[in-house]
């Protein structure tokens, strides 16, 4: 099972220990990020869905011209556009890339960002949206003639198939979602589960309850786990840096007036990284927690801290445990895409090579 190594690209400077107070797009920026993840090693990177940021198809074109290898994961909600002009517009994105682009598909985790995009579904009615949308998807991708559907949430004569996607038999599906409604769609649609970087236990233990579900639709998913990798030369240092990160991250919260503790996420994922993050700060040797207990962990904020040797020895753990996926990004994230480059992405592939020789062997 070869691994899959994914970045994230956003379209302007941000992250927990520099959030951006200005303008929300800067185009040169976005050209350095994407040919950073490129010349670092990426298969592919990641770009977010924002309510209150740039719309990430257009950002993903923008990385497509910008860019001649890299791979794209566009974070997409169900809802937001109708979906047989989502069709239209995410197969014209697959052929102007070249056959480069997947989706992360997200329902919604926050009834508040929903509504800021004119949605007021429930969470279980986005799931039930999802799943409609995506067979809607997959059905005008591969027609022949002209579709017709007439459902719950969508209806619509006459859908035309004309744009075809690159990629067959249509984009890549990644899947994000923890609740059982999210793992019941994720069974039927999802190519790649993906999970925040949990416990070593815990992940093993989601990976068999998606595994197990999906079983039963006669679909076999890939997995992926993301993290934050903190990395220096010494083990000493790189939890140094995670002090410091964790330091800046408490001041730039306090300056931006965001709690420090008593959070409440309303999704499971972030319940379940913050149930985790709860049990210690150091987890499985290596798994840091500190961001995720300060920020509530509303997205994958847990890091692995260590060389970059110690770091891809984590990660193989998890390769071990059905993961051929990583989703790595920095609270630096230009700075520490490019760190990766130099060695924590080589030593990850380097030992997921190893690890596979011996169980070759």
């Amino acid at each position: 099972m070869s691994v899959e190594i994914i970045g994230m690209i956003t379209a302007t400077p941000s992250a927990e220990v520099d959030q951006p107070l200005g303008e929300a797009v800067d185009a040169q920026f976005v050209r350095r990020f994407a040919q950073a993840h490129e010349q670092a090693g990426f298969d592919r990177a990641l770009v977010g869905y924002f309510s209150n940021g740039a719309e990430g198809a257009v950002v993903s074109s923008f990385i497509a011209a910008a860019t001649e290898r890299l791979g794209i994961l566009l974070a997409y909600r169900p809802g937001v556009i109708a979906p047989p002009l989502a069709a239209r517009q995410l197969a014209t994105l697959d052929q102007f890339s070249n056959g480069r682009l997947a989706l992360n598909v997200i329902s919604g985790g926050s009834d508040a960002d929903q509504q800021r995009d004119g949605d007021y579904l429930d969470h279980d009615q986005r799931y039930a949206r999802t799943d409609e949308y995506l067979e809607v998807l997959k059905a005008i991708w591969t027609a022949e003639a002209p579709v017709d559907h007439d459902g719950r949430f969508y209806r619509f004569k006459g859908a035309l198939p004309n744009v075809r996607t690159r990629q067959k038999p249509h984009i890549p599906i990644y899947f994000s979602g923890s609740s059982p409604a999210a793992i019941e769609v994720a069974a039927r649609h999802a190519d790649t589960y993906m999970l925040w970087g949990e416990p070593l236990a815990d992940f093993s233990e989601h990976v068999q309850r998606v595994r197990a579900a999906a079983r039963a639709q006669g679909r076999s998913p890939r997995f992926s786990v993301s993290f934050r990798p903190i990395v220096a030369d010494t083990e000493e240092a790189a939890w140094k840096r995670a002090a410091e990160i964790l330091e800046r991250v408490r001041e730039n919260r306090t300056r931006l007036g965001l709690p420090l503790n008593d959070h409440a996420p309303a999704n499971a994922g972030s319940q379940r990284l913050l149930a985790a993050a709860q049990r210690g700060e150091v987890l499985d040797e290596r798994l840091w927690t500190g961001v995720a207990r300060l920020t509530g962990a509303q997205w994958n904020s847990t890091a692995l801290v260590g060389t970059p040797e110690q770091v891809a020895a984590a990660l193989g753990r998890y390769w071990q445990h059905g993961a051929s996926t990583f989703l790595i990004r920095g609270f630096d994230p230009l700075d520490d895409a490019q760190l990766y480059g130099r060695g924590l992405i080589p030593a990850i592939r380097e030992h997921i090579a190893a690890l596979q020789r011996r169980q070759a062997g």
